[in-house]
């Protein structure tokens, strides 16, 4: 039977934490050589031996003497013994990257359920190599990084889980914001996560959280995000939903007239605020197409005036069609607040025209004094009922 004569490993990589040597035939007179960073246990019988720091050694019953008890061996010359060496790496690898599974999370700034997911990265250093080898490494013969996270998935998962959702509950910490508070979030979450690889013999020596995001990879998940898209959208162009769902029920509506698909395109973009152009796609806009295209045109050169007539409009506030002539919307009773320019229902607070852009705030004052909530002499709202305007003090 051959006996070993030089017992030593090589690691190629920085991601294997221990490995044992193939051949378990060694003898007094084998030479045992650990490189830095490496420690090398002997195991016997179900025993340990002894261990190893780096350095060259001789084998022998001086430095292993349990191998008299165990094999009965004398002193002095080539004795045969079999035993397991392990060679531990006690360098301590940064690249080993972790990722939750999704984790439900009331955001405190949207008031709703939100899934998320965290991934991020640690470091291990192996400070106790008898302990670490005797709790996980078993029968197998190397241990990676790999290995470890997968075996203790689990766990890791349910902590990083349980500490990332009270950190965030606790400070009132959303998605929106979470990003500025890793730094903390990962020293919050190290503390707990230090004891737990301490059981094993294992120092952690960083643990980094790189992200904390909306986990799109959800049905619900994925419709979150888009409707914050979708609200990033609104913000930067300026319009507000309720604006978005009128356009839409225009967009509709001019689809099933009779001016068809063709004409939205130019209503659109000609009719959404390019200044003198408004009045074109207000004119095409209307869906029974009697619009005074003319007229307008006429009054884009030397200063906006009024369509000359238009059969139809859609309510500001319920999107519905009714005729230009009432009023009021029939279908919500909504006050009719026309454009001066198109002719487009706008609310009875907006400044400019929703589709145009014109000035609404001389029709506005029409429309007050009209109704009778208005100065006539200096055109100030006033509360109905009032008898003396507040501001100029005539009498209403």
């Amino acid at each position: 039977m051959a006996f070993i004569d030089v017992v030593e490993w090589q690691p190629q990589s920085n991601d294997i934490f221990a490995w044992r040597f193939p051949n378990e035939n060694l003898s007094t007179a084998t030479q045992l050589i650990v490189r830095e960073s490496q420690e090398a246990v002997f195991f016997s019988k179900g025993q340990i031996l002894g261990k190893f720091g780096p350095g060259k050694h001789t084998l022998s019953t001086e430095n292993l003497p349990l191998l008299r008890n165990l094999f009965g061996l004398p002193f002095g010359k080539k004795n045969p013994f079999t035993a397991e060496v392990w060679f531990v790496n006690k360098a301590a690898p940064l690249t080993i990257d972790w990722k939750t599974t999704t984790m439900r999370f009331m955001d405190p700034d949207y008031g709703q359920m939100i899934p998320l997911v965290a991934q991020g990265r640690y470091g291990l250093k192996i400070r106790d190599a008898e302990k670490f080898l005797v709790k996980l490494v078993g029968t197998l013969n190397s241990f990676d990084s790999d290995q470890l996270t997968d075996h203790f998935m689990g766990p890791l998962v349910a902590k990083t889980n349980s500490c990332l959702n009270t950190f965030m509950t606790q400070n009132g910490i959303g998605i929106m914001t979470i990003a500025g508070h890793l730094d903390e979030l990962s020293t919050f979450l190290s503390e707990p996560l230090k004891a737990f690889w301490d059981e094993y013999g294992i120092d952690l020596t960083g643990y980094y959280i790189t992200s904390v995001d909306l986990d799109t990879s959800t049905p619900d998940g994925k419709k979150i995000s888009d409707a914050m898209s979708d609200r990033s959208a609104q913000n930067i162009a300026g319009y507000t939903w309720q604006q978005k769902q009128s356009f839409g029920t225009v967009n509709n509506a001019v689809q099933n007239s009779r001016g068809g698909i063709g004409m939205i395109g130019a209503a659109m973009m000609m009719g959404g605020g390019m200044g003198g152009n408004a009045a074109m796609g207000s004119a095409m806009m209307s869906p029974t197409g009697t619009g005074n295209f003319a007229g307008n045109m006429g009054g884009m050169g030397g200063g906006a005036r009024p369509m000359a007539q238009q059969n139809t409009v859609f309510c500001s506030r319920c999107g519905k069609s009714f005729p230009s002539t009432n009023k009021f919307c029939p279908h919500c009773g909504d006050p009719y607040n026309p454009c001066p320019v198109c002719g487009r229902d706008n609310d009875a607070n907006a400044k400019r025209c929703s589709v145009c852009g014109a000035s609404l705030q001389g029709q506005n004052a029409l429309n007050n004094m009209m109704n009778g909530n208005a100065c006539s002499r200096c055109g100030s709202n006033v509360p109905a009922g009032t008898k003396f305007c507040p501001n100029c003090g005539n009498r209403m």
